[in-house]
């Protein structure tokens, strides 16, 4: 596939446009690109929607950030950022295991979404060593391949199967994947 090729199909604008047809309506929330930062922003006095940014037009970034929405409860759909805390890279063992124990779900939901799209996941551990090299990531691998099973097996978080659905029709993706898809080699 061409770069071009592979650039139109991958248009972020069809990421938003599926987001908007499952949830403008019903959740209120629009799904918006071109952020210098991934945010959630609920509805407030100054803007009567609730906006979910992405980083630029990055494809796996809405995908990302749309994961956390879904899995996000009521309560954590009010809050700035669903009240999480982002420590940037450079973090101690111990606030990337509190990063990796969070990011868990969001990043096997974002995988499932991927496969949706018949676009390419990469895991994020978002954290260098002080030599520059990525830390180990075999732990967190098996932990996101094990969710992702899981999810096959039992079914997704409501907005999440809805989500899915939709992305399987706009990308033209098998409605079942084999299980088989989700092992931790996958994302190495």
């Amino acid at each position: 596939m061409s770069v071009a090729t592979r650039r139109e199909i991958f248009d972020c604008s069809r990421l938003v446009s599926v987001f908007e047809g499952c949830f403008g309506v019903t959740e209120n929330t629009s799904l918006v690109g071109g952020a210098q930062e991934p945010l959630y922003r609920p509805a407030d006095d100054n803007n009567s929607r609730n906006l979910l940014y992405f980083r630029e037009d990055y494809f796996a970034s809405a995908l990302h950030e749309t994961a956390h929405w879904c899995i996000a409860g009521a309560e954590r759909r009010r809050l700035v950022d669903f009240g999480y805390w982002y420590a940037p890279e450079g973090r101690s063992a111990d606030e990337q295991r509190a990063f990796e124990a969070v990011e868990v779900k969001p990043q096997a939901l974002e995988w499932i979404f991927s496969l949706a799209c018949g676009y390419r996941f990469r895991i994020s551990v978002d954290n260098f060593a002080d030599r520059g090299e990525l830390v180990d990531t075999s732990d967190f691998r098996r932990k996101v391949a094990t969710q992702a099973r899981h999810w096959q097996r039992v079914g997704l978080p409501p907005r999440a199967a809805r989500f899915t659905r939709a992305l399987r029709q706009e990308f033209a993706t098998p409605a079942a994947l084999p299980e088989r898809c989700f092992e931790p080699e996958a994302l190495a």
